[in-house]
């Protein structure tokens, strides 16, 4: 795999060696130790400021960058008085370092705060709001209904007063019936096509950019916050809205208009079975999807279980819009302008046909990058290739190291937020240890084609060896038939299926030898991606055996001696050996996730876990099972014994297939009628009171349902007719959780698990003595006012009560009666938006850590208060 910045683009390898006079070209300015210090020094500079919990006032950065700008100015002046010992110039490089940290800082800090001015008031949230808007970006659509990116130019509340709102602005516009929070039903009106440029007019109700906070989890703020938009919400299209105007087709984004066109120009093409029919073809569609991706960069075209199948061999890098794809426009755009101008006698004497192909290269991948959606790790790249390329212009032949630092710097000077993502770090790593292993121009690979196919051998084996370890850190797993994959992969995707794939957007035909050239390319990934143990998912280690691990493998990768690489054994071996601690024997852990409008719950013991409820399903590509818990059970390396599901509704059985289908071993619990799905991905014992086991000496005990409680009703004397099944809610399951316990001390702690029961099965459990008082609460029915009685809770005396509910969430949970019921009793009431997943432990059951609270960076949204974890 080449990186982006080790490609030299055609005719540079045309110059010749640099002659004895020629020196001076081959040192840095000034002295050649400033300038890469002053590079080292931005780069940390952003790296500190990124940490940042909170941001500062804007005249701390504008001091830091004032005096860090006039650090970097002494420090060149005093390098240039400077003597030529190594010991007396590190003073200035060293200040010059220190200098530019302050300054890329105080930058960092004041772009950050320009940016956060912007934002949302949270006193507009949740209000329909009147804006008019042009549609940013080609919309996205499902089976839901459509996703818009508005630029927005005027807003008013429905009494036509004017208000400010972010420039983008993101809003789902959904279609069909729905039921709204106090049970009314209504019919949403489908959006129609939508294009990218149309101004429109519309009803939207928003709120801050909120996403899921779990452990090792996904940064949905970070995502938002760098693309720039800081409102999300959806398109108000009921019976009583004011219905959506589409007002006019503009010039605007013409970039997007055109992406656009060509997607579904491939879909119509591909999706169809003939072209006759009226409906896609599902195989051609996922096919279909996949060119439109590598063509437009639309990323969501990809089928959620293609990008299963790419994750697990490794080559989902080659399946979007990436540096390599960017890399080889650039060498190929390069190669044609070349031949093109040499064919001129006047173009050459006015420009060497070497720098114009350079520079028409570089211009012309840009153009790519923009069409693609100018997405990060195309604007790395772009950024990558014109650092190379000014610097070959120039004349400059710099040592790798630099040349590999400086395309660093330029990436975070213009985006310092990409040291957060993960993509920033396999670039960057992938091409260092590419220059520190070969520093050879690609121009000047052997001419045979078994030579090229060893370098190409050997540079996929050097990437594997030194990205492995950096993959595990980031995400946990190691392809193992990644190598092979890739070795396959990479030359047939970027020298077949994207260049037919790109020209197609010339000549439509091609877009069918693209979609030919994939199947059997699919088809051999499949295979692979069944093998046993294809991919191994490993427990996420400390970011120190991390950090350790990484340099393991690059020292794996380098030229040295293997007396000298076997070193990188015992660095290698904290990340592959690593085992997150689990309780004491007697003790038990809860870890409530953050799954939004849902339930899901972990409980581990010493060495068992059972998974209380699943959370819910957000569509038909996304569940709580694939986003949150499946990544978060292979990030804790957790084997599932247990899964309760308290009773069938969505919230709490969404993602249950998915972790399932992880779990294999699990045993399934759960209040499930014989006929739903979930029956036929595993036998599911029910769920019943009196139901006890004793995991590592802790107890567990189901309290609700009683036998004979799924017995159909009768109806009232008002509606007659046959009895009626109870409603899921009145069976939901009740698990009690006890420590054993400690010295001197007469119980254990309790959790008490109680899924949507609501006020007349609390009763029912009062009245028969069930043993509920318990010291941790998940709240019955997430807060609703059915749940919760004060009997109930007086009886319960939890310290702390957990909710788990979404982020203003359209039902209004948990309701501000019921959270102040609890409140009055002294208990801690935790709300899942404002924690993030929260932990628990038996060992210590009157404290709570919150994920919010751990790691908190300024660009993450916080509502108004502090976080219920940050006290007892």
């Amino acid at each position: 795999m080449r990186a982006p910045a080790d490609q030299a683009l055609p005719g540079s390898a045309a110059r010749p060696a640099p002659r004895v006079a020629d020196a001076a070209v081959l040192t840095l300015p000034v002295r050649p130790w400033l300038l890469p210090a002053v590079m080292l020094g931005l780069v940390a500079g952003a790296a500190l400021q990124l940490q940042q919990p909170a941001l500062w006032p804007a005249g701390v950065y504008g001091a830091l960058l004032a005096a860090g700008s006039f650090g970097v100015w002494a420090a060149w002046k005093w390098a240039q008085r400077c003597s030529s010992r190594h010991w007396v110039r590190g003073g200035p490089a060293l200040m010059a370092a220190l200098a530019a940290a302050m300054a890329m800082a105080g930058l960092c800090g004041l772009r950050a705060i320009q940016y956060g001015g912007g934002a949302l008031s949270p006193a507009l949230e949740g209000q329909d709001l009147r804006v008019t808007g042009v549609i940013a970006t080609m919309p996205q659509a499902n089976e839901a209904g459509t996703r818009l990116r508005l630029r927005v130019l005027q807003a008013r509340t429905p009494g036509g007063t004017p208000v400010q709102l972010p420039p983008l602005i993101d809003v789902a516009w959904y279609g069909g019936a729905f039921r709204d929070a106090a049970g009314a039903a209504g019919l949403h009106l489908k959006p129609p096509a939508l294009r990218a440029g149309e101004r429109w007019e519309m009803t939207v109700r928003l709120k801050a950019p909120h996403g899921l906070r779990n452990p090792h989890g996904f940064d949905f703020e970070l995502w938002m916050w760098e693309q720039g938009v800081q409102a999300a919400g959806y398109v108000r299209t009921g019976p009583k809205d004011e219905a959506p105007v589409r007002l006019a087709a503009t010039w605007q984004h013409p970039v997007e208009q055109a992406r656009q066109a060509v997607r579904d120009a491939i879909q119509e093409r591909l999706a169809r079975s003939d072209a006759d029919s009226e409906a896609a073809d599902p195989a051609r569609a996922r096919i279909a999807g996949v060119v439109a991706a590598l063509v437009t960069g639309d990323q969501r075209a990809i089928d959620r279980a293609d990008w299963d199948v790419f994750r697990a061999t490794g080559v989902a890098h080659l399946m979007a819009i990436s540096g390599l794809h960017i890399t080889l426009f650039a060498w190929l755009a390069a190669l044609v302008v070349g031949a093109l101008w040499r064919r001129s006698v006047r173009l050459c004497l006015a420009v060497p046909a070497p720098s114009a192909a350079l520079v028409a290269g570089v211009a012309l991948a840009a153009g790519y990058a923009v069409f693609s959606g100018w997405g990060v790790p195309a604007q790395r790249t772009v950024i990558m290739l014109a650092v190379v390329g000014l610097l070959r212009l120039s004349g400059r032949q710099w040592p790798w190291p630099q040349v590999w630092l400086l395309a660093c710097a330029a990436v975070v000077l213009v985006d310092p937020w990409a040291l957060a993502q993960a993509g920033f770090w396999l670039s960057f790593v992938a091409v260092g240890v590419l220059f520190a292993t070969n520093p050879i121009a690609v121009s000047a690979l052997p001419e045979s084609a078994r030579a090229r196919f060893y370098a190409l051998f050997r540079e996929q084996w050097v990437v594997t060896l030194a990205l492995t370890p950096l993959g595990l850190l980031l995400f946990g797993q190691i392809s193992v038939v990644g190598f092979a994959a890739n070795l396959v992969a990479i030359p047939w995707v970027t020298l077949v299926v994207t260049p037919l794939a790109l020209g197609g957007v010339v000549w439509a035909p091609l877009w069918d030898g693209a979609a030919l050239a994939l199947q059997p390319l699919s088809a051999l990934l499949q295979w692979l991606a069944q093998w046993p143990w294809a991919v191994v998912f490993l427990p996420s280690a400390p970011l120190w055996a991390g950090v350790s691990a990484v340099a393991g493998g690059a020292l794996l990768a380098i030229r040295l001696p293997w007396r000298v690489r076997l070193l990188a054994l015992p660095l290698l071996w904290p990340v592959f050996a690593w085992q997150p601690a689990r309780p004491a024997v007697g003790q038990f852990e809860l870890l409530a996730a953050d799954i939004g409008q849902g339930n899901a719950v972990l409980v581990r013991t010493a060495h068992h876990t059972a998974l209380y409820d699943a959370g819910p399903r957000f569509s038909r590509e996304s569940d709580a099972g694939h986003r949150v818990l499946v990544p978060l059970l292979r990030a804790l390396g957790e084997r599932v014994d247990l899964l309760v599901l308290s009773h069938r509704d969505a919230d709490h059985t969404g993602g249950a297939a998915a972790v399932l289908a992880q779990q294999p071993q699990a045993e399934v619990l759960g209040s499930i009628e014989a006929e739903n799905s979930l029956q036929r991905l595993r036998p599911i014992r029910p769920c019943q009171a009196g139901q006890r086991w004793d995991w590592d000496g802790v107890r567990f005990q189901v309290l609700h349902p009683q036998p004979g409680d799924e017995a159909p009703v009768a109806r009232g004397p008002r509606s007659p007719g046959p009895p009626v099944p109870p409603r899921p809610n009145v069976l939901s399951c009740v698990l009690r959780i006890e420590a054993a316990p400690a010295p001197g001390a007469a119980a254990g702690a309790v959790a008490l698990l109680v899924g949507d029961i609501e006020a007349p099965q609390e009763q029912a459990l009062l009245a028969r003595g069930a043993p509920v008082r318990a010291d941790l609460l998940l709240v019955p029915h997430h807060g609703s006012k059915t749940s919760s009685s004060p009997a109930f809770l007086e009886a319960v005396g939890p310290r702390t009560a957990l909710v788990q509910a979404g982020y203003r969430n359209r039902f209004g949970h948990p309701a501000t009666e019921v959270a102040q019921r609890y409140r009055e009793r002294g208990t801690r009431l935790v709300e899942s938006p404002r924690c993030g997943a929260a932990t628990w432990s038996s060992a210590s059951p009157g404290e709570l850590a919150c994920e919010r609270d751990l790691g908190r960076r300024y660009w993450q949204h916080a509502l108004p208060g502090a976080l219920p974890g940050s006290a007892d």
